[in-house]
């Protein structure tokens, strides 16, 4: 029984699943195996699968009909996995070398938490390209914290005991955009704690294409969560709510910038985020006041100036 189940699910992804599955090679901690859920591919992606699992006896490859990213980590997770924790990788996404090996010594520790994440490095084609990283908060993370702004970030960055994912029921399949918030705020209301290690441990791969660059579907996806989260936490007050909601507008204008959308976008999202709560837009005042900045600035950049100022 490995300790770590690793779960990539990935959809016409040979692009990328090569240098994911290198990097996952590469890790000085090596008691896991791994579960490659090919999603229905047209692409090469479950040839290069299967010859990585022919050289890895770690690896397994599951074959699906295409149903989505939900789908495809609960099958892994919950009808091949056997480690004691779920590791997940997306198929574009990249692992340090000592990622599981952190993991392994917190969790290895009294009272740990059931699941962990850590700091992301952003780039778009090379690993020394991360000009940007995210931030781990201090302490338990909430379901407020979640709706204030994700700083798991994305999949990759999670590992969660499988007991805890039980628990929770898993991912809902019906769901294409945030349902990995969707799921942390049902993961912390079974009780489990999830807490950061302030290390850069994972590197995710920003698109013009993709799930992540339909931002309008991101802002659709809060919404479901904010009902979510009233019926977690019914004490939470308009204010806090309007703050939060800022908070993820500023999210979606930086994230409009890193992706290169259309100049006007980001600073749709900065004037609506200013319109909800001008305190919950500049609770960060660096952040708030770069954001501003950047998406009044867009409009006029030539788009070299642009693609070279906002790549990450």
């Amino acid at each position: 029984m490995p300790m770590f189940s690793v779960i990539i699910p990935c959809f016409n992804a040979e692009e990328t699943l090569p240098q994911a599955l290198s990097a996952l090679s590469k890790q000085s901690f090596e008691d896991f195996e791994i579960i490659i859920v090919d999603d229905g591919s047209t692409d090469s992606s479950s040839q290069i699968a299967h010859a990585f699992a022919a050289t890895d006896e770690r690896a397994k490859v599951v074959e699906l009909t295409n149903g989505g990213p939900s789908r495809a980590r609960n099958i892994g997770a919950l009808v091949h996995a056997t480690g004691d924790y779920l590791a997940f990788l997306d198929a574009d996404d990249v692992w340090a070398p000592q990622k599981l090996a952190r993991m392994a010594a917190v969790f290895c520790t009294p009272n740990s938490p059931e699941a962990l994440y850590a700091r992301i490095g952003f780039f778009r084609k090379q690993l020394k390209a991360v000009r940007t990283q995210s931030t781990v908060r201090e302490g338990v993370l909430s379901a407020r914290d979640l709706l204030r702004e994700n700083a798991v970030c994305t999949m990759s960055n999670i590992v969660v005991r499988r007991s805890a994912f039980l628990e929770s029921s898993g991912f809902n399949n019906a769901l294409r955009y945030g349902e990995d918030v969707e799921w942390l705020i049902r993961l912390i209301g079974t009780g489990a704690r999830v807490e950061g290690i302030d290390e850069l441990l994972v590197f995710y791969r920003t698109s013009d294409a993709g799930l992540s660059a339909n931002l309008r579907a991101m802002h659709t996806g809060w919404r479901r969560t904010l009902n979510l989260v009233k019926r977690i936490d019914p004490t939470l007050r308009p204010s806090e709510i309007a703050a939060a909601e800022a908070i993820h507008l500023r999210y979606l204008a930086r994230r409009a910038l890193r992706i290169q959308s259309e100049p006007l976008t980001a600073l749709g999202f900065v004037f609506s985020a200013l319109a909800r709560s001008p305190l919950g837009f500049f609770s960060d005042p660096k952040r708030g006041v770069l954001t501003a900045a950047a998406a009044l600035a867009a409009p006029v950049l030539p788009r070299a100036m642009h693609d070279r100022t906002f790549a990450n």
